[in-house]
This record gives structure tokens, C-alpha cells and sequence, in this order.
């Protein structure tokens, strides 16, 4: 028996359904930080972007009002070994019939209309070019630092020969009635680590075939730290209307002259 006629008698695999994709009205992601590179827009204008691997994220479940008292989301991105997830957890994903999830976060939304388990966000169906989006993360870890690093303090005079207090935080207990150090005082100590916001950062460019966004601006984290990415909360500037002068020049053609007017008759 040849080879074809074996391939022929071997039944072929039916192929895999394709998840179906969460409402494109709720842009929530879960992304991880790739790092900061230039990228030129087509004005020509260049830009410090961060690039971050945005999804392809699963709907791990749904929180209702009626049932939970909120309305939320919760989206998983990235996978992990069998052997590293706890049976409670293994349940859920085999009920979604996928792999183990590494990371999930809940995002609370105001409606959950069409979203069901098991569906999956991609960022090219959620973001575009010219949108503003909020990132959240985790700061990057600086261990313990002294005041001018940590809260910016200016230090000392470098005068008079006390080169031991350009660097000090200087006097921390300066009140005559309490003479002690009041509680939230601002001193050295342990810096980073901390859940930080960028708002309102201006998406450039979106890259769907490797799941890219680009972002104008800073991205808290170090390379391969998980962040949150959803929809600005912040005021975003209209769209502006050229006319006359404006508008010609920005699509490249000269502004039509006026004809002169007739002279009058005598």
C-alpha cells in the first residue's frame, strides 16, 4: 500500500473552532510590557513609544449584580504548567476547555451584555490609532534609598566644609511643643514596587499580527512586567476642524484665490 492511498484511509482532523470574540465595546486587556522604542507618524513627528504584547486574552468569568453585587469581567492572559495550578483552578479551566492561565485580573464594566466565558479579546478589535487609553502596573523595585532619591529632596548647602549633610534628608523633629517625628514624615527607606497609572496615553499604532499596541509615553514596569490596559477615564481633546487656509495646506494644495470683485459701473 503506497503513502497516499495510507493518508487517504486516515481520517483528517476536524478542524478547531475559533473562540468567539468578546463585544468590542469593552476595551479591557491585560498586556505585557516589551519595552520603549522611536517610531515617526506620517507627519513626520517622532515619538518615544512603549510597546506592549496585548493579549490574546480569555473570558475566565462573569460577575453580575444580582449574584455578586458588581458587575465585572475577569480576563486571563498567558499560560502555565498543569503541575503549577491547584485543583480549584484546574476545574475552571477545563470547563473553559483551555490551558491553565498565569495571569487574571477582574475589571469592573458597567454592563456585561454578550459576554460570555471562554470568549477571547484581541487587541486589534479594541483599539485603534488616535485613541487615549489608561495603563496600570507595578513600578520598578529600587530597594532602599535615601531622601533625595526616593521624595526628591534638594539636600544641604555644599558650603562650609559639611560635606556629610549634602545628601541629608535635614531636621525631622523641628516643632518646640511635640519634639518627636510626626507619623507620614517623608525619610529614607524602601522605594518602587508600587501600583502606578499612566492616563491618557495616546495609542499610534496598532500591529494585530503580533499582537502589538504602541503607546506615546511610558509604561510603569520593567521589560515582561504584566499591565492593565482599559479605556481613558480622562477628558479627550475633539478631533480639529480645518477650514479654508488650513484645510487646503494640510492636504497638500494651494487655497483657491478669491476671484476680484467686478469694478462698478459709473
Amino acid at each position: 500500500m503506497t503513502e497516499e492511498n495510507k493518508n487517504a484511509e486516515q481520517p483528517q482532523a476536524a478542524p478547531q473552532a475559533q473562540p468567539e470574540e468578546m463585544p468590542a465595546a469593552l476595551k479591557i486587556m491585560i498586556g505585557k510590557k516589551v519595552g520603549m522604542t522611536q517610531m515617526f507618524d506620517e507627519h513626520g513627528e517622532l515619538y518615544g513609544v512603549s510597546v506592549i504584547e496585548a493579549g490574546p486574552c480569555r473570558v475566565v468569568r462573569t460577575r453580575t449584580k444580582e449574584k455578586d453585587g458588581y458587575t465585572a469581567v475577569c480576563l486571563g492572559f498567558g499560560h502555565k504548567k498543569e503541575s503549577h495550578t491547584d485543583n480549584a483552578a484546574k476545574g475552571i479551566f477545563a470547563k473553559l476547555g483551555v490551558k491553565p492561565i498565569r495571569h487574571m485580573k477582574e475589571f469592573r464594566v458597567d454592563k456585561i451584555e454578550g459576554v460570555k466565558d471562554g470568549q477571547t479579546a484581541t487587541v486589534a478589535a479594541r483599539f485603534a490609532a488616535g485613541e487615549y487609553v489608561d495603563i496600570q502596573g507595578v513600578s520598578k523595585g529600587r530597594g532602599f534609598a535615601g531622601g533625595m532619591k526616593r521624595h526628591n529632596f534638594r539636600g544641604g548647602p555644599a558650603s562650609h566644609g559639611a560635606s556629610d549633610r549634602e545628601r541629608a534628608p535635614g531636621g525631622l523633629a523641628s516643632r518646640r511643643s511635640l519634639g518627636r517625628v510626626l507619623p507620614g514624615q517623608r525619610m529614607a527607606g524602601h522605594t518602587g514596587m508600587d501600583t502606578v497609572s499612566m492616563m491618557k496615553l495616546k495609542v499610534m499604532k496598532v500591529i494585530p499580527e503580533q499582537n502589538l499596541l504602541l503607546v506615546n509615553g511610558s509604561v510603569p514596569g520593567a521589560a515582561g512586567c504584566m499591565v492593565y490596559i482599559v479605556k481613558t477615564v480622562k477628558s479627550v481633546p475633539k478631533p480639529v476642524q480645518l477650514t479654508g487656509k488650513a484645510k487646503a495646506k494640510a492636504a497638500g494644495k494651494a487655497a483657491p484665490k478669491k476671484a476680484a470683485p467686478a469694478p462698478a459701473k459709473k
